[in-house]
């Protein structure tokens, strides 16, 4: 509505060719603001909103260590239960993601715990291979890097593997599926519970005449974890292992040779090796790569526990990742306590692991159900003991592992490709040369 305006306006500059009466009125545009929430409102309405950003942080930087969460659980079975491939693919297990959390929450801060995961790992530098973690405390696991991953083939040529014992994880880290540029990617092969199994000579009989059966009130057994870390110190361990993809009673063999053992023993507290080149300075030798390396091995300097580097201290300012020097140091410290206990931030290593101890892996025959026989001058190993389970599709004697192209997460169904994608990584380039052992 126009409103009159006092003649003393300052707003308006007096021109002797305007009348006065005009002068005393004015246009008011109101409205426009109003119009303008209105419209803008409506094309809201019509055009789709944009992604909300996330406030959770990444996989990737979580399991570096890079972020914190308060419930491991929640955010990781929400993370696996919104990846999970539906349809599922056929002719595959599929632990769902609700049975996953109860499993895991059967176990987790309990010393009667016994779970499991192999998780398959496709490194950029390691190459593909396969990493076995075994609960051996409330909050914590041993893992071991197995190149080809877990033998299948009992009448195999390479029936052993080598299982590089790397640092100890925090027990959150079996629930693990994710990617990054520099770690590859990561997924749930299998996982479960596991039973120690008695090792036994092949001398002694099978039931010892001496032994009396435990009376009522006896003292009680011992735990899966006490087990694993009696037979962890005689360098000697078989496990059946109970998940949801291997096959039933499967069997393997852990055993570390006096040679390993006194070898992995002697890195800690050794020196990093130096080479010199002509005309040049010293230069140390690079750390051997192992599956449990991450960004944050390398981006804050971890080592192996042989590498005693001095602690370099950052500069004052900031630095071009945005870390101020205080935050550097205390990563810097972090890091030298893990290189000093073999254990990640959060984990415990009860058990004694040393880091980089080659140990070695088999198919324990006679306890997955084989027999040896001898057919045309041959000695093979054959299956005595069949599983015809109707609709069960897990894995059955004799089978192959074989990597990161064709094996898939037995909760979410995905493969290692799928999990770069999700996790948004468009720049891997994975190690080339990889070949699984099918005979």
């Amino acid at each position: 509505m126009p409103e009159k305006r006092g003649r003393g306006s300052p707003e308006l500059v007096p021109n002797p060719f305007i009348k006065k009466r005009n002068l005393e009125w004015s246009i008011e545009l109101t409205g426009l603001a109003h119009d303008a929430e209105d419209s803008s409102s409506s094309l809201s309405s019509l055009s789709p909103s944009p992604p909300a950003q996330a406030d959770e942080p990444k996989t990737s930087a979580v399991e570096a260590g890079e972020a914190k969460v308060d419930d491991h659980l929640a955010y990781f079975c929400g993370i696996l239960a919104k990846a999970t491939l539906a349809p599922f693919p056929n002719g595959m297990p599929q632990l769902p993601v609700t049975n996953y959390r109860e499993l895991y929450d059967a176990h987790f801060g309990k010393r009667e715990g016994a779970h499991f995961v192999i998780h398959q790992h496709d490194h950029p530098i390691a190459g593909t291979h396969y990493d076995l973690r075994l609960q051996i405390n409330e909050t914590s696991s041993a893992s071991w890097a197995i190149m080809y991953g877990l033998p299948g083939d009992p009448n195999s040529q390479r029936l052993n593997r080598n299982a590089t014992e790397t640092r100890v994880h925090c027990l959150w880290n079996h629930l693990v599926e994710t990617a990054s540029t520099s770690t590859g990617s990561l997924l749930i092969w299998d996982t479960g519970t596991y039973t120690v199994l008695q090792r036994r000579s092949k001398y002694a009989p099978a039931e010892d005449p001496d032994s009396q059966p435990s009376a009522p009130g006896a003292s009680p057994q011992l735990t899966e974890q006490e087990k694993l870390n009696q037979a962890f110190k005689a360098r000697k361990i078989r496990l059946e292992l109970n998940g949801s993809r291997l096959p039933r009673n499967y069997v393997l063999s852990l055993r570390l040779t006096k040679s390993e053992d006194a070898a992995g023993r002697a890195k800690i507290g050794r020196k990093p090796k130096t080479r010199r080149r002509r005309g040049g300075a010293k230069t140390k030798a690079p750390e051997p790569m192992t599956s449990s390396d991450s960004d944050s091995d390398r981006n804050t300097g971890k080592a192996g526990v042989g590498g005693e580097e001095d602690i370099v201290h950052a500069p004052a300012e900031v630095d071009q990742e945005g870390v101020s020097a205080m935050e550097r140091e205390i990563r810097e410290l972090e890091d030298e306590e893990v290189r000093k206990t073999n254990a990640y931030t959060g984990a415990t290593n009860t058990i004694g692991s040393v880091h980089q101890r080659k140990w070695y892996l088999s198919l324990d025959r006679e306890a997955c159900g084989f027999v040896k026989r001898r057919k045309q001058g041959k000695v093979i190993w054959e299956c005595v003991e069949e599983h015809e389970d109707v609709g069960d599709a897990r894995l059955r004697f004799p089978f192959h592992v074989k990597g990161a192209e064709v094996e898939r997460s037995v909760v979410t169904g995905r493969q290692g490709a799928e999990v770069l994608k999700d996790e948004g990584v468009v720049d891997f380039v994975a190690r080339k040369g990889w070949r699984p052992v099918l005979n």
